[in-house]
């Protein structure tokens, strides 16, 4: 096989929109649930560390399973991928969903609820959502073939996710109007769609398109750690007040459950339309490079924490979220694409692997960390957010590989990587 024909087979008829499709159906599934999270932690019993430990549980299979999807999805091709995750997803949430119900009629309490929990839409849903960005990510990496439509690309995950954080807050707000049961029943429903998605339009790729062994990419290679540790501190603040903006809508509105669950559905709402702003707007029209990317959004999105800090009413909440959606919707495409440039075609499975294993690393110990912070000081998390976004800000800022890329055309670094003898920066782990 040469790396033209190569090259020509992986780039016909590229499926990207459909890859998002995918990525915007487990999102919605999962962002569906974060307005009536809280309320519905309160409802069936459970304490705020208790549901902080269950997402935490979803990020440490995140973390474990990652680099593995996104390594499977170059070795074995996309479908088998998604659709085995799709699967899982549907069990667990349909399982999940019952459970809850159980909960909340007070068949199942204390301990075995919490274990429950924690198996159902920790480890299995974690598992499952594990796969999908990587696949997506590892494919735009492979049929992009240059700087800005990688950049495009990779800004297309991130847009759909704020698409799913809307979509979720309304069909969240929507439903838990009818109880907090609804939400539980339409989160399985929507990943039917995702399964049936990439069950019957997506096609496979021929076997001379897959990488038999493709290559792993080590955490501490020192031509992507800059990148990872800025997305480790993007999403370590995210991580510390996303659990929590349920409890901060009620305790600062004085709201009740029911209440709640549409107020967190807009402030959710708010921050999504800052993401896909961001995406959808100003990172396509902008041009800029990754590491600007990074140095303008984070500094907007610590703006959005020191907003949110202070409890001046419903304006400024959902103001300050909306501001921190905008500015890591900004920042995101700059940390997933930024680092793809500077590695080979068998290494992108690794890669956005790694990357997705970073993200999740860091919702491990910030939502418990957020939340037994909350039960200390109401501000305490949110500060903490604001502070270390501070570090990422300055860190992207003065940091050499920040303003050192290579200039080397993505195709060459998509390629075959046999006809590619040099990496575009050598390896170091």
């Amino acid at each position: 096989m040469t790396s033209d024909t190569s090259t020509t087979s992986r780039t016909a008829k590229p499926q990207i929109p459909l890859l998002l499709g995918a990525v915007l159906l487990v999102y919605l599934g999962q962002m569906t649930l974060n307005p009536i999270i809280a309320p519905l932690s309160r409802e069936v019993g459970l304490a705020e560390w208790q549901i902080g430990a269950t997402i935490s549980a979803a990020a440490v299979m995140v973390v474990l399973t990652s680099q593995f999807w996104g390594r499977r999805s170059q070795a074995w091709g996309r479908k088998p991928v998604l659709v085995a995750a799709f699967a899982l997803a549907v069990v667990a949430m349909s399982l999940f969903g019952l459970l809850a119900w159980f909960g909340m009629v007070g068949l199942v309490t204390g301990v075995g609820l919490f274990v429950g929990f924690v198996l159902l839409r920790g480890v299995a849903f974690g598992t499952a959502i594990a796969a999908v960005p990587p696949t997506a990510q590892a494919y735009i990496a492979d049929v992009t073939t240059d700087e800005a439509t990688r950049v495009k690309g990779m800004s297309g995950v991130g847009a759909v996710q704020g698409i799913a954080m809307i979509g979720g807050a309304v069909v969240g707000d929507a439903l838990s109007a009818f109880g907090l049961v609804a939400p539980l029943v339409a989160v399985p429903v929507l990943l039917v769609f995702g399964l049936a998605l990439v069950a019957f339009r997506l096609r496979r790729e021929p076997r001379t398109e897959l990488i038999a062994e493709p290559a792993r990419v080590s955490p501490f290679d020192t031509r992507v750690r800059p990148f990872l540790l800025a997305g480790f501190g993007m999403f370590t603040a995210l991580g510390f007040i996303q659990v929590i903006t349920g409890f901060i809508v009620q305790d600062r509105l004085g709201l009740d459950a029911g209440t709640t669950g549409i107020v967190t559905g807009a402030t959710l709402f708010a921050a999504g339309i800052g993401m896909i702003v961001a995406q959808a707007i100003v990172v396509p029209r902008s041009g800029w490079s990754p590491a600007v990317l990074l140095r303008v959004g984070t500094a907007v999105a610590f703006v959005g924490f020191v907003l949110l800090v202070v409890d001046a009413g419903p304006v400024l909440l959902v103001g300050s979220v909306l501001v921190i959606g905008l500015g890591l919707g900004i920042a995101m495409p700059g940390y997933t694409a930024g680092p793809t440039m500077l590695v080979n075609r068998d290494e992108q499975g690794g890669l956005a692997g790694v990357i997705g294993a970073t993200t999740g690393l860091t919702f491990i110990i910030a939502p418990t960390a957020g939340t037994a912070l909350y039960g200390l000081w109401q501000p305490l998390p949110i500060i903490v957010s604001a502070v270390i976004m501070a570090i990422v800000a300055v860190f992207v800022l003065v940091h050499p590989r920040f303003r050192r890329l290579p200039d080397r055309p993505a195709s060459e670094v998509a390629g075959n990587a046999a006809s590619a003898p040099d990496d575009p920066l050598p390896r170091s782990d």
